[in-house]
């Protein structure tokens, strides 16, 4: 019997992935049947309602499929190996992490301001909405890898800013505000950094940047959070499929 799932991960990605290495290390091919509901329940000691989550989020990413009546099998695309595709949502912070890297995450600013027309439109905001701005730069061994920009409608946050502790996950912090990012719709560019944070931060040596631009959307689709993230390109790749 598998151990408990215990990791920062959200339950349902946990086990997706876990799934997703069992049909690995037991050597399903595509068009082989899943185990049961019931089988995997008890092998990973996990609740139907969660499993459930899980088999949606690898249907979602096409690793296996539903036949209603016969069951669940593994798909074409799980004979695909993919690592860190593009397409995983998640948190800045747990991507660094899987990639080996243990960041340490320095505010560079933080402040409340009006939103320019873009951010408003993705957010969805109205002409007196304000929103707080995070400016953060995370480090490994010391050395610049990641640049991000935030976006947070100020009427999520209640309290002052300076009370909030901005270094963590920003993820995680929403959750606390019952504003968890569970989607997001996102556009990807190679670019350098802008021209004035490498002069204010002294970033002359991050050179070229992997940029991804995403909206993120809790539960219920209403947008939380604009963000910005400059990946540095010599430190993170992302893989994909084609179909």
């Amino acid at each position: 019997m598998e151990e408990p799932l215990r990791d920062s991960r959200t339950l349902a990605v946990q086990l997706r992935d876990r799934i997703a290495d069992l049909i690995r290390e037991e050597g399903l091919k595509p068009g082989d049947k899943l185990p049961t509901e019931a089988q995997l329940t008890q092998r990973f000691r996990i609740s139907r309602p969660a499993l459930r989550e899980a088999l949606k989020l690898l249907e979602q990413d096409d690793v296996i499929y539903v036949e209603h009546g016969r069951g669940r099998f593994v798909s074409a695309l799980s004979a695909v190996q993919v690592d860190r595709p593009i397409t995983v949502f998640e948190s800045v912070t747990d991507m660094a992490r899987q990639y080996g890297y243990r960041t340490v995450n320095k505010v560079l600013s933080i402040s409340e301001e009006a939103p320019d027309r873009h951010v408003a439109e993705c957010l969805r905001l109205g002409a007196a909405d304000r929103v707080i701005r995070i400016e953060r730069l995370r480090l490994h061994d010391e050395e610049p890898i990641l640049y991000c920009i935030d976006y947070v409608p100020r009427g999520i946050v209640a309290g002052r800013l300076y009370d909030v502790d901005w270094t963590g996950s920003l993820m995680d912090l929403l959750e606390r505000y019952g504003n968890r990012p569970r989607m997001s719709a996102a556009n990807v560019s190679a670019v350098m950094l802008p021209d004035d944070a490498v002069e204010r931060h002294d970033l002359r040596n991050f050179g070229p940047a992997l940029l991804i631009t995403e909206t993120c959307f809790n539960a219920v689709g209403a947008p939380v959070n604009f963000a910005r993230d400059y990946h540095r390109g010599s430190h993170f790749t992302f893989s994909f499929t084609r179909k």
